[in-house]
């Protein structure tokens, strides 16, 4: 097999994992309430990824204990998975999965705004367009299509669907600027992020409850949303000549997540999740493509 076809090969995975993740959180939060699903998918990633680190003698030990990495892994841990997923948890315990999951896939557009005054970045009017048009997505899923009556189906959840991208946004612009491994990363990250969810289980949570299904989801979270295919996703990067091409690949993800909602939460997908969907993405896709023409203009000649 090719190197081209691996990096093809791995990045379909991810994207597919990617794309259950919405049905799996639906289900699980049935039976498991946020900070226990968190919980238990956190310390599953952790594991995981030391495990495989250790396996492929890629961990380094004394990366681990310096203290400049100590405390930005304390910041980043603490947005992700801490902050991030309990936002995210908590949304889709309200809000039905397929509004949670497209709400959630704001976050490139929030990047593109908090780029301005945390980087310092000026954005043309192809760049303003962009985020209007998947303001309008956000706009019509908000309202499920009812724009007349300007009236909110569910604030709370919105806003918390809505928030974790901001987070997300946020701790994708800090994880930019820390040049560590990625794999070296997410384990210190992973291991802060557990011990705060630790943390806050004990003091504002129910007991633990019984095995049920809750901990297959948070399983499947803890090793196919959070840990394994981060790294799938990166080795695809590596191995593809193009990233560009493999990156566009992630557009598939939000379109198969309604369809796996669909057939296995049993969500009927309203029209107005998929309207405000297309919005949302042209929106993100127009953001992609002035991103690169102006990559594109900024390279020497």
């Amino acid at each position: 097999m090719t190197q081209t076809r691996k990096a093809y090969l791995l990045a379909l995975i991810s994207v597919f994992f990617w794309s259950t993740a919405g049905s799996v959180f639906a289900i699980s939060l049935k039976y498991l309430n946020p900070y226990h699903l968190l919980l238990f998918a956190s310390l599953v990633s952790f594991a995981a990824l030391l495990i495989t680190q250790q396996i492929r003698k890629e961990l380094k030990a004394e990366a681990f204990f310096k203290k400049r990495h100590l405390i930005n892994s304390a910041l980043l841990g603490f947005l992700n998975p801490f902050l991030y997923y309990v936002v995210l948890f908590h949304a889709y315990s309200i809000l039905p999965a397929q509004e949670a999951m497209v709400l959630n896939y704001l976050w490139p557009i929030i990047l593109v705004l908090l780029s301005i005054p945390l980087l310092k970045q000026r954005i043309g009017w192809l760049s303003i367009l962009a985020i209007l048009v998947s303001f309008m997505g956000t706009v019509v899923i908000a309202f499920r299509g009812q724009l007349g009556g300007f009236s909110i189906a569910s604030p709370l959840g919105f806003f918390l669907a809505t928030g974790s991208s901001i987070v997300w946004a946020l701790y994708w612009i800090l994880n930019m600027k820390d040049q560590r491994q990625p794999a070296e990363k997410l384990i210190l990250n992973f291991a802060f992020g557990s011990l705060y969810i630790i943390i806050l289980t004990l003091i504002v949570s129910s007991p633990i409850p019984r095995l049920s299904v809750g901990y297959t989801g948070a399983l499947y979270i803890g090793l196919f949303e959070m840990g394994f295919t981060f790294l799938l996703w990166l080795t695809a990067l590596k191995y593809s000549d193009t990233t560009a091409r493999i990156s566009n690949m992630i557009f598939l993800s939000p379109f198969l997540s309604l369809f796996f909602i669909r057939i296995f939460v049993g969500e009927p997908i309203l029209y107005s999740t998929i309207w405000g969907l297309i919005l949302i993405v042209c929106g993100v896709l127009l953001q992609h493509f002035t991103a690169e023409r102006q990559a594109a203009f900024s390279r020497p000649k």
